[in-house]
């Protein structure tokens, strides 16, 4: 996740693009190649143009399947739309991306982050990166989900509407690691603590 300063999780152009740097981009990288799946949310896909991670697997948690705005191309294998079940059909046809796989999860529309991750590591895909937004990634943190917790915060005062993890709890965590670099960008690494 970034931040700036003030706690806003998008820059002036309404994404987090504006707020990156060369070396947050390279941790990012870092991250995922570490990881099986990336999991984002469908708002998030649209905000931000996504595009398919390079070493890991794309998955989108959406209940529409409106992904309007995307730059996934046709060339989605791999590709998890993660969706109520009772919405899959709809998810599929509107998402405009056949080649998606539809991993559906029984419940209501309100798919519980624990859900998720239970159904992604059935699936063989047991290191889950949630990038967000920042309604997905409060979801997973008050469920308690969330083993370790990497922020980008970048040294610039953005108006911020909401924090850019707006979590109903507190989370205890501990420090596991920080830098700092030239340019005044942080990077926390945060464990939770069980």
């Amino acid at each position: 996740m970034i931040t700036s300063l003030t706690g806003a999780a998008a820059g002036s152009d309404g994404t987090s693009e504006s707020l990156t740097s060369r070396t947050d981009r390279a941790l990012l990288g870092i991250i995922r190649a570490a990881a099986d799946v990336v999991v984002v949310g469908a708002a998030t896909v649209r905000a931000e143009g996504y595009v398919l991670p390079r070493r890991a697997r794309l998955a989108i948690v959406t209940v529409s399947g409106d992904l309007d705005g995307h730059r996934l191309g046709d060339a989605v294998d791999g590709l998890l739309l993660i969706c109520p079940e009772t919405r899959s059909a709809e998810v599929r046809d509107r998402s405009g991306l056949p080649g998606a796989q539809v991993l559906a999860i029984p419940g209501g529309d309100d798919i519980e982050p624990a859900a998720i991750c239970d159904a992604l590591a059935a699936h063989g895909l047991p290191r889950v990166v949630c990038e967000g937004g920042p309604t997905l990634a409060a979801r997973f943190a008050d469920a308690g989900v969330i083993d370790e917790y990497c922020v980008s915060v970048t040294p610039a005062l953005d108006a911020a509407d909401r924090p850019f993890l707006p979590i109903a709890s507190h989370v205890d965590t501990e420090v596991a690691g920080m830098l700092v670099d030239e340019a005044g960008f942080s990077y926390l690494r945060l464990r939770a603590r069980r």
